[in-house]
């Protein structure tokens, strides 16, 4: 796996993302080959915005196999996009644009011989995705046919997994069954047996404020409770349910690896007030490893050369060394 390329979708054109790829070619050396799928007009109009000057190799994705590649210059698969300046309000207009560079990506990732990593940037769920899907987690499962995924926000220290993802939270307790937590920490053990080498210690919080509801029904003493019993049976590191705020405290945070939430906000709100931009989102369940960094396209820093490019540095580097 070590030293193959990367693909990175370079995503809704009109976010920060090209302006941290080029700070992040500039400040670090990657041993795997980096393959940038974008606008070479796009590419040109935003280095000259930011006064960055990186020599382009075009590419041509149907005959990627015969290229030598290395990180001398930027590798580019050219998706045409047009538009007048370097950065325009987002709309629909980007969409094909997206979606193109999405399927040429998926198209080089079937050929698991040659690669198994991708990256994508941010994209603007309520343009590409038009309610069709909660989030790109679900796009790619869809398009590669995979039924069990989670959303891990990783970072070395500490984990976070939200049961379900984008979803608002009025539908948040009909989602939370034991089969949707049994699927997740299976994927979390195994990639953590895979990139880490030792089973993690986890934790799972309530769905309810301190675990406890005022109905007759409380979903963490018929759902989340059994679960959590029956994966210790099964050999997991899992304890729980713990009421979710407190878990972020340090001392009870230092006990785990990973801290699985029922819903979005209840984890990835602590965790990015702790790691800010030091962590990544790693899909797991696909047959390919995709990561991104953990932000959006962040319309109100655009062009303005002050965007953070941290954690797409980790994500690169993540691939770089798996």
């Amino acid at each position: 796996m070590k030293n193959k390329p990367i693909i990175i979708i370079n995503g809704e054109p009109n976010s920060i993302f090209l302006e941290i790829f080029f700070k992040t070619i500039k400040l670090k050396r990657f041993k795997s080959p980096l393959i940038l799928i974008s606008s070479l007009k796009l590419l040109i109009q935003q280095m000259k915005k930011f006064n960055f000057n990186f020599d382009i190799k075009l590419i041509n994705f149907q005959e990627i196999d015969n290229y030598k590649l290395n990180n001398n210059s930027i590798n580019l698969i050219d998706v045409k996009y047009n538009q007048k300046h370097a950065f325009m309000k987002i709309s629909n207009k980007s969409n094909l644009f997206i979606k193109n560079s999405f399927k040429i990506a998926l198209d080089i990732l079937k050929n698991t011989n040659y690669t198994t990593k991708l990256i994508n940037g941010p994209i603007s769920k309520k343009n590409f995705l038009n309610k069709k899907f909660l989030g790109i987690t679900e796009y790619l499962a869809k398009k590669s046919n995979s039924k069990k995924i989670a959303m891990l926000i990783y970072n070395k220290e500490l984990s976070v997994c939200p049961i379900t993802t984008h979803l608002p939270i009025k539908l948040v307790s009909k989602m939370i069954t034991k089969k949707n937590i049994f699927e997740k920490i299976f994927l979390i053990n195994d990639f953590y047996k895979v990139h880490r080498g030792f089973k993690p210690k986890i934790a799972i919080l309530g769905l309810n404020p301190h675990c406890e509801s005022v109905q007759n029904f409380n979903e963490d003493e018929k759902i989340v409770k059994p679960a959590v019993k029956k994966l210790i049976q099964l050999g997991y590191k899992i304890s729980g349910p713990f009421s979710a705020d407190t878990i972020f405290l340090k001392n009870n945070r230092k006990k785990f690896d990973v801290i699985v939430g029922m819903y979005h906000d209840q984890v990835l709100t602590p965790f990015k007030t702790l790691f800010e931009y030091d962590a990544i989102n790693i899909t797991l369940g696909l047959p390919f490893t995709r990561i991104s960094p953990d932000h959006g396209p962040n319309i109100d820093m655009l062009g303005k050369n002050s965007s953070n490019p941290l954690s797409l540095i980790k994500a690169i580097t993540f691939l770089d060394k798996n």
